[in-house]
């Protein structure tokens, strides 16, 4: 079992849980993920470590409501207690040792790129981060950010930052050049965005992939991805890989396989007690 020792609103639609998991936290890398049960019987569902402490024995898990098991996660108070924590699973993130980096978080994406941010600032490398949300209310992670480099605010309604999109932003960063590296995280189609502007400038661009998983050890396929041509599993081999060279079609083809589902469970599990499918949604719970 696995007590929830503090817990905090990010967003209308986003909370922070910091639960007990010594051996996990210990050995996490920026990048790998966990897969969450609630209690026996109930979904399974991968999310990030957006941030661990070693001397308290616990992991952060940043979970956004979308469905009837991410809801019921959310609705747990601090002293209850999550069945199943299993992990830390996929491969950690590909870091830079010098130079400088980018870090563009989209949403929820952006307690995923934290991180990433908390492990090239510790090799020694200058990162600035661009996050972007639909207005001030929706930007979460920005004073953790802060801590570790220059931060750059977008939002769609000019609320808070600048306004715009993070592209926007980060195409002024691209024109003014000395980027080594950068990681995206967030909606297929900004990934898919943000790899097609850096792809003249010749940047490299890491991107975390968000397809369906269930067992998180690439036993069921459900995460499969095209990568250069090349089938990949996101939680064996991911879920990070090269952005230009991902088949973002395709992900985002197969993340709309259960749509219709969900849609109806949405509508009924309040009733019924149908499952709202949050695992065919991983993407917006990572």
């Amino acid at each position: 079992m696995h007590t929830i020792t503090a817990k905090q609103q990010l967003s209308p639609n986003v909370t922070r849980l910091d639960v007990e998991a010594s051996r996990i936290a210990t050995i996490r890398h920026p990048g790998q993920f966990v897969i969450v049960r609630k209690c026996e019987g109930t979904e399974r569902i991968p999310l990030t470590i957006a941030d661990a402490d070693e001397e308290k024995g616990t992991i952060t898990l940043v979970i956004q409501a979308v469905g009837k098991s991410t809801r019921e996660l959310v609705a747990m108070e601090v002293g209850e207690s999550i069945r199943d924590i299993s992990g830390p699973l996929g491969h950690p993130t590909e870091m830079l040792t010098q130079g400088r980096a980018v870090c563009v978080g989209g949403g929820v994406g952006t307690a995923v790129v934290h991180p990433m941010a908390q492990g090239l600032s510790r090799a020694g490398v200058e990162v600035t981060s661009v996050i972007g949300g639909r207005s001030k209310e929706w930007v979460i992670f920005e004073p953790e950010l802060a801590e570790l480099g220059d931060v750059v605010v977008c939002t769609d309604d000019g609320s808070h930052g600048r306004q715009g999109f993070v592209t926007d932003a980060l195409k002024e960063l691209l024109d003014a050049g000395g980027i080594d590296i950068l990681y995206a995280v967030g909606p297929v189609p900004m990934m898919r965005a943000i790899a097609e502007l850096t792809r003249p400038y010749g940047v490299k661009t890491i991107v975390s992939l968000n397809p369906v998983m269930v067992d998180g050890t690439g036993m069921c396929g459900g995460c499969r991805v095209d990568v250069g041509g090349t089938t990949r599993f996101a939680c064996v081999e991911g879920p990070e890989f090269d952005g230009h060279e991902v088949d973002f079609d395709l992900l985002a083809d197969r993340l709309g396989t259960y749509r219709e589902f969900e849609e109806e469970a949405s509508c009924t599990s309040e009733t019924s007690g149908r499952c709202s499918g949050d695992n065919c949604r991983v993407g917006l719970t990572r």
